[in-house]
């Protein structure tokens, strides 16, 4: 059996080398590398070629959500769980929205997080004991195609549309397309509102951004 390759990015060095001591004592799992921040991996993965990628969410230079929104753009297939100290269910289900495999709490039992990577390898969703029971769509996001609400993250972010364009590798008329659509079906006429809008429903949750 080829062992499942396994990428932890994680920006404390003493929870990822100890997840990945862990995970090495499993003959079936191979920890490909850690990494210390989102960049890092959107960098890197191509290289690594990770079958599971365990992300935390809050991060320097690029959180757990938007290195999850670049790399599912990407390549829809990748396996990510997110790995976190936050049980709230907005953390959770803004995760799930945004594309993740699953959802584990740093402090569950070792032998969750194997199950875990087990469950996401054969292509189902994995949430932790604590995290279930946590995804409760929100009305406003769910008439968002995929592609808004990726794009309703970069902007409610600060980043320009030529920023959007060049981070998702689309047209600037495009992102002015999908903008004036976002706005259109929110109802919002800025992008302030935007921001607030994405600050008030979970939108930004573990993406790093200071407001």
């Amino acid at each position: 059996m080829t062992p499942i390759r396994v990428l932890i990015v994680d920006d404390h060095p003493m929870v990822a080398d100890g997840i990945r001591a862990i995970l090495e004592s499993y003959d079936e799992i191979e920890v490909i590398g850690t990494l210390s921040n989102g960049q890092e991996v959107v960098d890197q993965v191509g290289t690594l070629n990770p079958d599971v990628i365990l992300m935390d969410l809050n991060m320097p230079q690029l959180g757990g959500l938007s290195a999850t929104e670049i790399l599912l753009e990407r390549d829809p297939d990748t396996r990510i769980l997110i790995l976190s100290m936050h049980d709230a269910p907005e953390y959770v289900s803004t995760a799930m929205r945004h594309g993740a495999r699953g959802y584990i709490l740093k402090d569950v039992p070792t032998e969750e997080i194997h199950t875990a990577i087990l469950t996401v390898m054969k292509g189902e969703t994995y949430l932790c004991t604590g995290a279930t029971g946590a995804l409760t769509p929100d009305a406003g996001q769910d008439i968002l195609t995929a592609r808004e609400q990726t794009i309703l993250l970069q902007l409610a972010q600060g980043k320009s549309n030529k920023e959007v364009a060049g981070e998702l590798n689309i047209s600037v008329h495009t992102v002015e397309t999908h903008r004036k659509n976002i706005k259109r079906k929110l109802g919002i006429n800025s992008t302030a509102g935007l921001t607030r809008y994405a600050m008030e429903h979970g939108v930004l949750q573990g993406t790093g951004a200071e407001f």
